[in-house]
């Protein structure tokens, strides 16, 4: 027992750090790694690693990653992202336009995908207009996390929750919905004031040729069948059927092409991001085996702290996103709720995806922007984010708050 609880305390001190002094594991290598202690040290067998892992939550994400893949590579991010910056002129317009088609996108298709997506070609033609793009690209990822919160489909903790909590898509986006739109709303607002003075700024021009040549070209066919299918999807999500066989079966779909090459396509799946998911699976389920989770929740109660409660439990979610970034917190918090009380599942969905904006750490979609941005020669630092993403989860925070409270 004392090795189980080891193996997972140093696994989630390691996540939370993000590397181990002397290697070069990330996150995902260091998850990865503490899974195969759990086995090798005896605390599971190989055949409970494998029924830890949560198959249609995995298969899921796997086939919402090939219907996006078939989006990027027709061009239609790209296309999308060089019709909103029509409208540069118009700066604040422009921030407006470029947040909700960023919150849109990501509800429907994964937050991650669009920031991965739209962080280049909006970079681009912000420096080919000689604009500031760091309020820009905050707004881009800001947006994206509280727009994910709206589906089950937005973002990886949503697909987990929606999977393991049995929850009913259309009944999600109710619940979820109205507060993602208001903090929308407020963030646009923030964003506004802080940089106010900032939208005018001018800065030099560089030489974008080179990048411009990696992105996809448009191709209205591929394009037409991607969103053809995402509608399909989202009418399937509505009925009984399952929706990791709805999600598959377009995937299938989609890989039968004559133009597109299905090691392209599958080339965009995040790997990574999936091998940490079944990683996490197998060290949570290492720790349960102890008994310590249900001991917790007994002592929590004791103490008269209950994370059944929605304002307790999205606090700790809050606090837990941001020391281990929300997927892993997710991952730890589900064990706790109530399978009968479906608003703490709602609850934990919206206040996880929020607590992303946080700090850059917070969400996967943070990081991508800024690693995204660095590679046009923009430069986001953890207190240029820190300056909105503080005030803006603050916000997001207080009406999910006043959304929960009379219920």
């Amino acid at each position: 027992m004392s090795t189980t609880v080891f193996i997972f305390i140093a696994t989630y001190i390691g996540v939370a750090i993000g590397r181990i002094p002397g290697l070069t594991l990330d996150r995902t290598g260091i998850a990865l790694l503490g899974a195969i202690a759990m086995i090798v040290a005896g605390a599971i067998s190989f055949h409970q690693a494998a029924a830890a892992v949560d198959l249609p939550t995995i298969v899921l994400l796997y086939a919402l990653m090939v219907v996006s893949a078939q989006l990027r590579l027709g061009g239609f991010y790209t296309r999308t992202a060089f019709k909103i910056a029509s409208v540069l002129v118009y700066p604040r317009f422009f921030l407006l336009v470029c947040m909700l088609t960023s919150a849109v996108l990501s509800a429907v298709l994964a937050n991650d995908i669009i920031c991965l997506s739209f962080t280049p070609v909006l970079t681009l033609a912000l420096q080919s207009a000689r604009r500031n793009p760091v309020p820009y690209l905050l707004g881009l990822a800001v947006a994206s996390n509280i727009g994910s919160a709206a589906t089950i489909i937005g973002n990886p903790q949503n697909m987990l929750i929606g999977q393991v909590g049995r929850l009913a898509f259309d009944r999600f986006f109710f619940w979820c919905a109205p507060p993602a739109a208001a903090a929308l709303l407020l963030s646009y607002l923030l964003l506004c004031l802080f940089f106010r003075k900032d939208f005018n700024l001018r800065q030099e021009t560089r030489d974008e040729a080179a990048i411009l040549q990696t992105l996809p070209r448009f191709d209205r066919w591929q394009s037409a069948k991607g969103l053809i299918v995402v509608g399909l999807l989202m009418a399937l999500f509505l009925t009984p059927v399952p929706r990791e066989m709805s999600a598959i079966a377009a995937a299938g779909v989609l890989l039968c092409s004559r133009r597109m090459k299905s090691r392209d396509m599958l080339q965009l799946v995040d790997w990574h991001l999936i091998t940490l998911f079944c990683a996490l699976f197998v060290i949570v389920h290492g720790i349960e085996t102890t008994g310590i989770p249900g001991t917790l929740l007994a002592t929590l109660k004791e103490a008269r702290v209950d994370l059944h409660d929605l304002f307790t439990l999205s606090g700790v979610s809050v606090v837990l996103s941001n020391l281990v970034s929300n997927v892993p917190a997710t991952m730890l918090l589900i064990k706790f709720l109530d399978p009968a009380r479906v608003d703490q599942w709602y609850a934990l969905a919206v206040s996880s995806t929020f607590a992303g904006n946080l700090i850059t750490i917070g969400s996967i979609a943070n990081l991508i922007v800024i690693e995204q941005a660095a590679a046009c020669g923009v430069n986001i630092t953890f207190r240029d984010h820190a300056r909105v993403g503080v005030p803006v989860t603050l916000a997001s925070l207080a009406v999910l708050a006043a959304w929960i409270g009379p219920r």
